[in-house]
C-alpha cells in the first residue's frame, strides 16, 4: 500500500493541557469523533460542546458518560446565530473549533436564507464573539466546495474563510489568530455516499445510482480529519487555509468497489453539484506553499509574515499550480480504498 495516499496527521497534544476548547456544532459526525479524540488523548481543563439540538446533546453526553476523563464535558445549547449566547459560552475559552455549518448542497440551494445566516453570519458572530472573550485561537472548518464555488455552500463557505483570514487584523493586540482547513468528502460522514451506499446494499437494491460516471472527489476519513485539523491548530499562525495532501477516486470506482457484481446507473448531477471538486485554484496556487503533508494558502494582508514557515522546509508550489479531485496525483486504488473503510 502506498504510505502518500494513506497519511496520518496525527500530532502531540500537550499544547492543549489545562486549557479550555470549544467546539461548534460539536455534535455532527467530527464533532464526535474530535471529542472522542480530545478525550482520550489530551488533558484539557473543559471540553464545551456547542450546539442547537438538545437529543443530540443528550445522546452524545451519555454515549461518552463511561469515558474517565467525561467530567471536563460541557453542553451549551446555542446557534452561532445567537451572538449573545456566543459572547456567554466562550468566557474563559482558549480555542475554538467552528464545525457549525448548514452543509447539504441541495437543501442549502432551496434555503438559501438559513444558509447565509448560519454560514456567513454565523461566522461574523463567532469572530466577533471570540476577539471580545479573549480566544487565543479559532481553526473553522471549511470545504473542497469553497474553491471556486458552484454552489451556495460553497459560495457561504468562501465567505467565511474570508471573514477568519481577515478577522486576524481585527484582534488589535491580543493573542488572537484564526486560520481555515479546507478538506474533501469525509468517509463514513453523516450523509456521504459511502454509508448512503452500504445501506442500499443491505436493503437488497439491483443498482447502485452514481450521478455522472466521470465524477471525482477528494476522500479523507472522520479520524485524519480530526488529526489534521489538530495538527494546524498546534503550528497556525494565523490567517493560512491549510489543504491536506489526499487522494482523489472516481465515485463509480467507489461504487464498484463497495459492490463489484451491482449495475451502476447514471442518474445526472444534482443541483449546485460538480463533477469535479478543487480545493486550490489556479489563482490561490499564486500564494500556496507545499509542505510534505499539506499545502497552506497563505494570506495577503501585512500581518502574514513569509518567515512563518522558513523552519518547516516549506516550499513554493509550481506556476500555474492547482489542486483537483481530477488532476490529483495521488490516486486511490481498491486496495487503499479498502483500507480506508477499515479506518472509518
Amino acid at each position: 500500500m502506498s504510505t502518500k495516499v494513506i497519511r496520518s496527521f496525527e500530532t502531540d497534544l500537550d499544547f492543549l493541557d489545562g486549557s479550555t476548547l470549544m467546539i461548534t456544532g460539536g455534535t455532527g459526525s467530527f464533532g464526535k469523533m474530535l471529542t472522542k479524540t480530545l478525550l482520550d488523548r489530551a488533558k484539557l481543563k473543559r471540553l464545551i460542546i456547542f450546539s442547537r439540538d438538545e437529543l443530540k446533546q443528550y445522546e452524545m453526553e451519555q454515549s461518552f458518560a463511561g469515558h474517565a476523563k467525561s467530567k471536563c464535558l460541557r453542553f451549551f445549547i446555542g446557534d452561532v446565530r445567537d451572538r449573545n449566547r456566543l459572547d456567554m459560552a466562550l468566557r474563559g475559552v482558549d480555542y475554538v473549533i467552528h464545525a457549525a455549518a448548514l452543509k447539504h448542497v441541495p437543501i442549502a440551494e432551496y434555503n438559501p436564507f438559513e444558509c447565509i445566516k448560519t454560514n456567513i453570519f454565523g461566522a461574523q458572530n463567532l469572530a466577533e464573539a471570540a476577539i471580545g472573550c479573549g480566544v487565543k485561537k479559532i481553526v473553522a472548518l471549511s470545504t473542497d466546495k469553497a474553491a471556486s464555488p458552484l454552489n451556495l455552500y460553497g459560495a457561504s463557505k468562501l465567505a467565511s474563510d474570508k471573514i477568519f483570514v481577515a478577522a486576524n487584523a481585527l484582534g488589535g493586540n491580543q493573542d488572537f489568530s484564526c486560520s481555515v482547513v479546507r478538506y474533501g468528502n469525509v468517509l463514513g460522514s453523516r450523509g456521504s455516499v459511502v454509508p448512503f451506499f452500504q445501506k442500499l446494499i443491505a436493503d437488497g437494491t439491483d443498482h447502485l445510482p452514481v450521478t455522472d460516471m466521470r465524477m471525482t472527489r477528494f476522500w479523507i476519513t472522520l479520524q485524519q480529519g480530526v488529526d489534521f485539523v489538530l495538527s494546524c491548530l498546534e503550528m497556525m499562525h494565523g490567517g493560512e487555509i491549510y489543504i491536506p495532501k489526499i487522494p482523489s477516486m472516481k465515485v463509480c470506482d467507489m461504487a464498484k468497489s463497495l459492490a463489484p457484481d451491482l449495475n451502476i446507473r447514471e442518474i445526472g448531477i444534482r443541483p449546485g453539484e460538480k463533477l469535479h471538486e478543487q480545493m486550490i485554484t489556479r489563482d490561490d496556487g499564486r500564494q500556496t506553499i507545499a509542505l510534505h503533508d499539506r499545502y497552506i494558502i497563505t494570506p495577503q494582508f501585512r500581518f502574514w509574515s513569509d518567515k512563518f514557515y522558513t523552519e518547516e522546509h516549506a516550499t513554493p508550489v509550481p506556476e500555474g499550480f492547482e489542486y483537483s479531485s481530477d488532476t490529483n496525483p495521488e490516486w486511490l486504488g481498491d486496495e487503499e480504498f479498502c483500507e480506508l473503510l477499515k479506518l472509518m
